[in-house]
């Protein structure tokens, strides 16, 4: 017998090179999390975490979710007593202070974080104040040089949102789509007298490619400094290869907030149709 373990957790990327584990022993949090399971649940190698969203180095996470298949046997040990909750104060014991688990629970067998989900959402926190982030917000906040419009930059956002393929925001990765659909991406000014020029993106899609949100962030911080026109967007979205000339916004602004998942009856469904490839005949 098995259980399906669903893991919520929140992290620092600032110190950690991405979410999944690498050769030559690089930090990573997935290599970390999967070391304390291996020690408290007993288990070897063979046991890895699925994650919702496979984060780049030195991005953030508030609303990661991650399982993965243990044997039912594992938790009854005296001090889990077959509840996986009291993993999550057992796990947080030895995990560093840039991990936390928010909760660890048991899920429906047709579970998995990565093909179930519907949506992910991030938030990209930005300064253009000539001095940079606040001390206290210098690993969340990024900096760019110049002055933006935000007004600008919200009607760029808004050029992206829909079904596309997004090949020039993207990273080129083998045998993957670049075809996503974005359903909310919005900007707003959060300035105030101690963070002036401060802004907040949130965007949300079905799914993001390698280095899609940093890309659209950086697009839209483009045009709204002027150094691109309001065509840059619709531009973009005719390409089928990775555009040169969008710049990459810096990883420290970028955290995964959330993941949305169907009805437990839906879970299998809803993997199977995320597990299907799509093609460029879908976008009209």
């Amino acid at each position: 017998m098995t259980v399906n373990l669903r893991f919520d957790i929140a992290y620092d990327g600032t110190n950690f090179h991405g979410w999944a584990t690498q050769k030559g022993g690089l930090r990573t949090v997935q290599q970390t999390i999967e070391e304390a399971l291996r020690l408290v649940l007993r288990l070897d190698d063979s046991y890895q975490l699925t994650v919702a969203g496979r984060t780049d180095a030195g991005v953030h996470a508030t609303g990661q979710v991650a399982n993965m298949v243990v044997p039912e046997s594992c938790l009854e040990q005296r001090s889990i007593d077959g509840d996986p909750a009291r993993l999550t104060r057992r796990l947080n014991k030895l995990l560093p202070d840039d991990i936390s688990l928010l909760a660890v629970s048991a899920a429906p067998e047709a579970f998995d974080a990565r093909f179930g989900a519907l949506r992910r959402y991030y938030e990209y926190r930005v300064t253009t104040r000539p001095g940079g982030p606040l001390p206290l917000r210098r690993f969340d906040t990024a900096t760019w040089k110049k002055p933006v419009d935000i007004d600008v930059v919200s009607a760029c956002a808004s050029a992206f949102v829909g079904l596309h393929d997004f090949a020039a925001l993207c990273k080129h990765k083998p045998h993957a789509t670049t075809i996503r659909t974005v359903e909310t991406f919005t900007w707003e000014d959060i300035s105030t007298p101690c963070e002036p020029q401060t802004y907040l993106a949130k965007v949300s899609a079905d799914a993001f490619c390698w280095s899609m949100v940093r890309s659209l962030v950086g697009a839209c911080l483009a045009v709204g400094e002027g150094r691109r026109d309001l065509s840059f967007a619709p531009h973009l979205l005719t390409l089928k290869e990775r555009a040169a000339d969008v710049p990459v916004a810096s990883a420290c602004g970028l955290t995964l907030t959330g993941v949305d998942y169907p009805s437990d009856a839906e879970l299998a469904s809803r993997a199977e149709e995320t597990r299907r490839k799509r093609t460029a005949d879908e976008i009209e």
